[in-house]
Order: C-alpha cells, then sequence, then structure tokens
C-alpha cells in the first residue's frame, strides 16, 4: 500500500516527515556505512517478522522521529526489555543515532530511514506493538500549515491497528495549542482510553532533551499524552 492512496477525510497523503537538507557529517555517514547491516532495517513491500528483525521476542515499541535519536539511545538503555524500531528520514539523526548504538553498545534498535507511515502501512502487522513513541513532531505553527501536522485522525487510524490491547500511545510537544488537537484527536478514538484526566506526567522513561531544557528555561511548557489501546 502506497501513501498516494490517502482516506479521504485527509485531502493529501499523509507524511511523517517534511525533507529537510542537512549536511551529514563523516563520522555520521561513516556510522551508517559500518553500522547498517547490524541495525539498520531497509524497506520492503512485506510484513517485517519484527522477532527476526531483533532476534528475540520482546515487546517492539516504534519510534516516529527520533531528531539526533540521543532520547531514542536513552530509553532504549532505560528499558532493556523492549525493541525499539526508530524511524526517521533525516540523514545526520539516523547516522547520529548509529554512531550512539555503536558507541554505547544498544542492542535492542533497529533503525530505518523511511517515510514511517508507509513502513506502518505495509511492513508491521496487526497487533504486532506493545507502543508507540511519537516525540515533538514539526508543530507546522501557521494555521494555513495545520492540514500538515502528523496527528489527524487518518494516521491515528492506520496506527491503532498495529497497537495489541494494552498498548499505548505517547505523544509529546512543546506546543500548547498543538497538545491541544492531539488531547481532541485521540479522545475522539472510542477504542483508546487517556492515562491521565488530560495531560499524562512526563513517563519515567523519556528524557528531557536539550531541545525541551531549553524551553524551560525560556518558560515554555511541554506536554505529555499516555493513551492506552482497549
Amino acid at each position: 500500500m502506497s501513501t498516494s492512496n490517502p482516506q479521504q477525510a485527509h485531502p493529501r497523503s499523509i507524511k511523517s516527515f517534511v525533507l529537510r537538507q542537512g549536511h551529514m557529517t563523516p563520522a555520521q555517514q561513516r556510522a551508517i556505512d559500518e553500522n547498517w547491516p547490524r541495525f539498520g532495517l531497509d524497506f520492503q513491500n512485506a510484513p517485517l517478522n519484527l522477532n527476526a528483525a531483533f532476534g528475540r521476542a520482546a515487546p517492539k515499541i516504534l519510534e516516529i522521529g527520533f531528531g539526533m535519536g540521543t532520547a531514542t539511545a536513552e530509553i532504549a538503555q532505560r528499558l532493556p526489555e523492549k525493541d525499539f524500531l526508530a524511524i526517521d528520514v533525516h540523514g545526520p539523526g539516523v547516522g547520529n543515532l548509529c554512531k550512539l548504538i555503536a558507541e554505547q553498545g544498544i542492542t535492542n534498535i533497529r533503525v530505518m530511514r523511511h517515510d514511517a507511515v508507509e513502513v506502518v502501512e505495509t511492513m508491521l502487522a496487526e497487533g504486532s506493538l506493545a507502543g508507540i513513541h511519537i516525540f515533538f513532531p514539526d508543530p507546522w505553527h501557521k494555521k494555513r500549515h495545520h492540514k500538515r501536522r502528523l496527528i489527524q485522525p487518518p494516521f491515528v487510524a492506520k496506527l491503532l491497528p498495529k497497537l495489541q490491547s494494552g498498548g499505548y500511545l505517547h505523544l509529546a510537544t512543546d506546543w500548547e495549542e498543538y497538545a491541544a488537537q492531539m488531547l481532541e484527536v485521540l479522545g475522539s478514538f472510542p477504542e483508546l482510553q487517556n492515562t491521565a484526566e488530560t495531560y499524562a506526567p512526563t513517563p519515567a522513561y523519556r528524557p528531557e532533551t536539550k531541545f525541551e531544557a531549553r524551553g524551560k528555561r525560556l518558560g515554555h511548557g511541554v506536554w505529555d499524552l499516555v493513551f492506552t489501546k482497549r
């Protein structure tokens, strides 16, 4: 299935990213070249056997949009009993995460450089995920660009079948108006249950990013949402 056939409710193809040109350092490129056979997964137009990809049976967590991968590496080390499929399209971030995995000897992350929407549609089996993390997706500040936001009903509708019953969806944003939209979108699905009255306390596994710490110093808020699938 391709992202060129979106649901009618979403007039454009859903994209999990905006392709930005970034300068890949030699170390980042070398990390990809040297480590991709061990930690990287290429897109395939067929379902992926996640247990085979990680070499074990363990709860699988999908992370969409990991930036430079620092938080992803830390979360994976805080939760060694879980496996993390981390997807992003930004070359420097992919290279940096590969570098962190190699340097820190992390064994429970696999990296993909592809549009996450297409991976969800094509490669992930129903009920294959114990959790989904989407931290600080592009807020598209301008009102005319809100339609480009990732967290909208058509995309959440694609994610939910992949979640096991009892699995969770954890979102975080530092843009209050987007947080309110996320709350509304997730609250519109009867199969999802909020773990808090509105916004959740930041779970212990999610580290504070440098970006987040800087925002807090400037007086900006951060909102976490944690919903579980009934």
